[in-house]
């Protein structure tokens, strides 16, 4: 059933690309990416990383990853402290994928959409996509869902970049099934389901549908 009701979300992820395109996407080509995730500890946990290596392997699709995640980490701090920038503009990336906390508030607006300015210009200059992995609030704050699908969609939206709407099917999933086993013990880090989960969106939004953002 689980499986079942995962298909139809992927699905549904598929056909919303369809409709923002106007057209069906047409097929990708390209089978090797470059990719550097830049998060926290919702990246790090469970190696998310090498979930999207290894899924996108099972369709043929070969995913080089570097990765920059420090636990508390928001994308101005990552710019602060300059790392990022370097990776950027010394290696060949196809998507620079940035995620920070829930930012449900208007702070985490400001930042998504302001500072992941910066991120979307050093993108231009190296020929990157931009992509925003939109996470989840923790249980204990389910009811401020609403506001992290709202900014993660603004940040996209304001900078030109992908929306990877992992918050989004993960919210559609629990109210599908009441299962919250995304969340791991601590009701905020994923579980390896939730991981997993992550990582097959992850995979059908950057590398199995046309790039019409």
């Amino acid at each position: 059933m689980r499986k079942l009701i995962i298909l139809s979300l992927l699905m549904a992820l598929s056909i919303s690309s369809k409709v923002e395109c106007g057209e069906d996407p047409a097929p990708i080509k390209q089978v090797d990416f470059n990719v550097i995730f830049i998060g926290n500890s919702l990246t790090s946990s469970n190696n998310l990383p090498a979930l999207v290596v290894n899924h996108a392997a099972t369709k043929d699709i070969i995913v080089n990853t570097t990765t920059v995640a420090r636990g508390g980490y928001a994308i101005v701090d990552h710019w602060a402290d300059g790392q990022v920038q370097n990776l950027i503009n010394n290696n060949s990336y196809d998507f620079v994928v940035i995620q920070q906390g829930p930012s449900s508030q208007q702070d985490g607006y400001d930042m998504l959409v302001n500072d992941g300015a910066v991120y979307a210009q050093i993108c231009e200059v190296n020929d990157a996509k931009l992509a925003y992995f939109m996470v989840w609030p923790s249980i204990a704050y389910y009811h401020t869902f609403d506001g992290v699908i709202a900014n993660y969609t603004a940040g996209a939206l304001a900078n030109n970049a992908i929306l990877i709407p992992v918050g989004t099917l993960w919210k559609k999933y629990i109210e599908a099934t009441g299962d919250y086993s995304y969340y791991s013990s601590d009701g905020f880090h994923p579980s390896l389901a939730g991981s997993k989960f992550a990582a097959e969106i992850i995979v059908e939004t950057l590398f199995t549908q046309s790039s019409c953002t």
